[in-house]
């Protein structure tokens, strides 16, 4: 099977019923989607198959076979956070970091097909996403933030809107 994992193409021979999630994790090094519970109900796991947000363990590598896969290490980097990343850092929306992947990556494939969306929209996107640290505010708080075109910087951790790099409308970059 083939398969491109942020923009890098691969032939695996892995079972096609054995969950992308460990063939990320096991076989490609791939760490940024997250084994919680593995029965498609907390979110960590969540990468994007073409553009659209799935649980990587409820999806077997049959089903992205030829796909394109997107997981939170190919939106950014730590040399190069994009919005979402750097408004959950600014807004103080990861505690523990365990869900936060899933949530930024959900959270991309929002602002791709609606880049102005309401609270709700952001809740509901969010929906089956479980954080067990944080109470979910400061998370819609940063997504708000770069639907609204704010723009940060990681010089001295504080939220300052409009400086250095400035990120295209939706606030999605890579």
């Amino acid at each position: 099977m083939k398969l491109t994992v942020n923009g890098r193409a691969h032939d695996l021979a892995s079972d096609p019923l054995r969950p992308l999630l460990h063939v990320l994790r096991d076989e490609l090094d791939v760490t940024g989607p997250k084994a919680g519970c593995q029965q498609g109900s907390c979110g960590t796991c969540t990468i994007l198959v073409d553009g659209e947000a799935r649980r990587s363990c409820l999806t077997p590598l049959a089903l992205v076979d030829g796909a394109e896969v997107t997981t939170i290490e190919g939106l950014g980097d730590a040399t190069r956070l994009n919005a979402l990343q750097a408004a959950f850092h600014q807004y103080y929306g990861a505690q523990c970091g365990f869900c936060t992947s899933g949530m930024i990556v959900a959270a991309h494939a929002l602002l791709e097909r609606n880049p102005a969306p309401t609270r709700h929209d952001i809740q509901t996107a969010l929906a089956g996403h479980i954080c067990r640290c944080t109470g979910y505010v400061k998370i819609l708080d940063a997504i708000e933030a770069v639907a609204r075109g704010e723009t940060f910087t990681e010089t001295n951790g504080d939220r300052q809107p409009g400086v250095e790099e400035s990120v295209a409308k939706t606030g999605v970059s890579g």
